[in-house]
């Protein structure tokens, strides 16, 4: 067993503490990594605040993992000692249902097991990455571009890959009109990446506060929502939307600004349900969709076109001890635009 320190709330809502936890031995097939820097993601805030219903307390979130491999298991052949790696939402999954097949883990049928919050195929919980170590079977261990500094990597193995994954799917490229709505650490990863895919980029956003921040990230028009003309001057205008908030929004009022075929895309996933009447879907045979990250060789793409391309999150790097005021600085807007989480502070 590997004992690691770790930064772990008691129940809901309740404050960080510093406490120690067991990793298991190193598998056949097991990587050991020496976590440098753990992303902060609004997921981590809904869950250990009981948004989503009950967790598993005592509960160590992060799953947006940067670091270096400390040792590997004898059956390893992908990863050797000193490499640069990172680690997403997920640690396993059965390897064999028709979803793993097509390297959608995520959607794996067995069940995949989550990074934290989730109990592993053994029945031990799982625990993420406000950590010094992780062990991880090297199925779900991604490598890091060297290109990439591991602080900024960090937030793409979960704002990136969830943002990319989707404008891949709905092919976000060249001749489609493509809206982000939001601008905070989902959507300032989505506009970059609309952007390097080819796409006409709008950002809609609730006020004019970052207008010259979006469009340094490639963004070619913005807009107001709280501008009630917005709506009337983007009138069928978008090919796709895609809606990184965690708020619930007027659903109707967002289809209008669908194209004939044009989808909505949620990835922000809030507390309560949404609501939507069934002829704003009808009148445009437009569609309503979701989508949840991407499987891991989708996330090793994401990272590759994130070098290529000088994609990176712009982060603010806290110290173990600021966490709680992070959470707090988050659920009010309060960061540009992700929170990364130097573990060596631990």
């Amino acid at each position: 067993m590997c004992e690691s320190r770790v930064l772990s709330v008691s129940h809901a809502k309740a404050n960080f503490e510093t406490t120690t936890i067991q990793r298991r031995d190193l598998r056949p097939d097991d990587v050991l990594i020496d976590i440098k820097y753990s992303g902060i993601c609004h997921s981590d805030i809904h869950t250990a605040h009981g948004d989503w219903g009950a967790a598993i307390f005592p509960l160590v979130p992060g799953h947006e993992i940067a670091g270096v491999v400390q040792a590997v298991g004898s059956a390893v052949t992908k990863f050797a000692v000193g490499d640069r790696v990172g680690v997403g939402c997920y640690v396993d999954s059965c390897g064999e249902c028709e979803y793993c097949k097509q390297d959608l883990e995520q959607f794996c049928t067995k069940g995949v097991v989550s990074t934290y919050n989730s109990l592993d195929y053994d029945g031990q919980p799982t625990h993420g990455g406000y950590s010094q170590k992780i062990v991880v079977t090297e199925r779900f261990v991604v490598r890091i571009p060297d290109a990439l500094d591991l602080d900024v990597a960090s937030p793409l193995l979960c704002a990136g890959i969830t943002t990319y994954s989707p404008l891949r799917h709905w092919n976000a490229g060249p001749g489609k009109k493509v809206a982000i709505l939001g601008m905070g650490g989902l959507g300032h990863m989505a506009i970059q990446y609309a952007h390097a895919l080819g796409a006409e980029v709008t950002v809609l956003s609730r006020s004019t506060d970052k207008k010259a921040e979006a469009l340094s990230f490639g963004a070619d028009h913005y807009y107001a929502t709280s501008d009630s003309e917005t709506f009337t001057t983007l009138a069928g205008r978008f090919d796709l939307i895609l809606n990184t908030v965690s708020a619930n929004l007027d659903v109707d009022a967002y289809l209008s600004l669908l194209r004939i075929d044009g989808t909505l895309v949620n990835v922000g996933a809030p507390s309560q349900p949404d609501q939507y009447h069934v002829f704003s879907l009808i009148m445009g045979r437009r569609s309503i969709a979701g989508s949840l990250v991407g499987g891991i060789r989708e996330t090793q793409e994401m990272l590759d076109f994130s070098a290529e391309h000088n994609i990176k999150p712009q982060i603010e790097v806290i110290s173990a001890d600021q966490v709680d005021e992070a959470y707090e600085r988050v659920l009010r807007s309060d960061v540009r635009y992700r929170f990364v989480i130097d573990v060596a502070t631990l």
